[in-house]
C-alpha cells in the first residue's frame, strides 16, 4: 500500500515509517497537517495516518477538509487522545478507523488492511469510460466487450487515468502514483508510456479518450477530439 503518515512527533514518524516498509509498504511523512493535507491533495495514496494533535493544523481539521473537499482516501487515526468523544468526533468528521497510542504494530497491519478493504469494496466494481471498461478486481481492459492486454505500467496508468476520469492529472502527480516518489524517472519516459497505451486504448478509427493536456499531463474523458 502507499501510505501517507501525518505526524509531528518526529520519532513516532520515523518509526512508522521504517516498520511499514519493511512490511512491503510505500510510505512517506508529513509533519503537520497544513503539509499533510497539501501531498493528501496533490498525490495518491491508499491510507493516510493522521495523528491528531498537531501545530499549524488539528488532524480533527485534516480529514473534516479532506471530506468537505470530496477526498475520499482512507483515513485512520493514530493518537493519544482515547476518550470516547474524541473518538466519536474523529469517526464523526470522516476518519475510517481509530486507533489510540500506545499500539501494537500488529494491529496497526491489521487494521489498515482492513481499512483498505472496505474502500475498495465501497468502489465501484467496474470503472467505465464510454465502450471502455476495467475491472479492478480482475485487471482486465475491454473496449466494446473486446479484451485489450496490458503490461503492468501501462495498466496502472490506464487505471490512475479513470478513477480521476474527466480531470486533469499533470504528468509527475502520474509518475509519483505508478513508479513511486523516490524513482528518478524521466517524463519523457512517462510520454513513451502513454503512447504504447494510447496505441491500444485508441486504435486508429476510434474515438479518442485518452487526451493530452499541453503543458500539464493527460486526462480521460469520452468527449472531444485528440
Amino acid at each position: 500500500m502507499k501510505l501517507l503518515i501525518v505526524e509531528d512527533e518526529a520519532r513516532m514518524a520515523d518509526l512508522l515509517r521504517k516498520g511499514l516498509t519493511e512490511e512491503g509498504h510505500y510510505a512517506v511523512c508529513a509533519p503537520d497537517g497544513v503539509e499533510g493535507l497539501a501531498m493528501a491533495k496533490a498525490y495518491e495514496f491508499d491510507v493516510i495516518i493522521l495523528d491528531v494533535m498537531m501545530p499549524k493544523m488539528s488532524g480533527y481539521e485534516m480529514a473534516k477538509r479532506l471530506r468537505t473537499e470530496k477526498n475520499r482516501t482512507p483515513v485512520l487515526m493514530l493518537t493519544a487522545k482515547d476518550a470516547v468523544p474524541d473518538v466519536v468526533r474523529g469517526l464523526d468528521l470522516g476518519a475510517d478507523d481509530y486507533m489510540t497510542k500506545p499500539f501494537s504494530f500488529d494491529e496497526l497491519l491489521a487494521r489498515l488492511r482492513s481499512v483498505k478493504r472496505r474502500a475498495l469494496a465501497a468502489e465501484e466494481t467496474k470503472l467505465k469510460i464510454a465502450d471502455l471498461v476495467l475491472d479492478p478486481a480482475s485487471r482486465e481492459v475491454t473496449r466494446s466487450d473486446v479484451r485489450i492486454s496490458l503490461t503492468r505500467t501501462e495498466y496502472n496508468l490506464l487505471e490512475r487515468l479513470m478513477y480521476r476520469a474527466g480531470k486533469v492529472i499533470s504528468r509527475r502527480a502520474l509518475i509519483e502514483a505508478v513508479w513511486g516518489f523516490d524513482r528518478e524517472i524521466e517524463e519523457n519516459t512517462l510520454d513513451a508510456f502513454m503512447h504504447l497505451l494510447r496505441n491500444k486504448i485508441d486504435p486508429a478509427g476510434r474515438v479518442k479518450l485518452i487526451h493530452t493536456v499541453r503543458g500539464v499531463g493527460y486526462m480521460i474523458r469520452s468527449d472531444g477530439e485528440a
